[in-house]
């Protein structure tokens, strides 16, 4: 389980509905309306996302669109 960067929820990345990759890592979210806010200013979220996924940001990277 990872943690959704934006609202804080716990989700498999595998079962995510929305993802962003952004630099080197992929971020998941639990919405689209979360990818959105993290989309419009990912500078933002990425200190929550480090903090609240110390092991990483949810890899392997989905390899179809969403």
């Amino acid at each position: 389980m990872i943690v959704d960067p934006v609202c804080g929820m716990h989700i498999a990345p595998e079962k995510a509905p929305a993802f962003s990759k952004y630099g080197e890592h992929t971020y998941y979210f639990c919405s689209d309306t979360c990818k959105q806010q993290f989309d419009a200013d990912p500078e933002k979220y990425i200190a929550n996302a480090q903090a609240m996924n110390p092991e990483g940001y949810g890899t392997p990277q989905p390899t179809a669109s969403r």
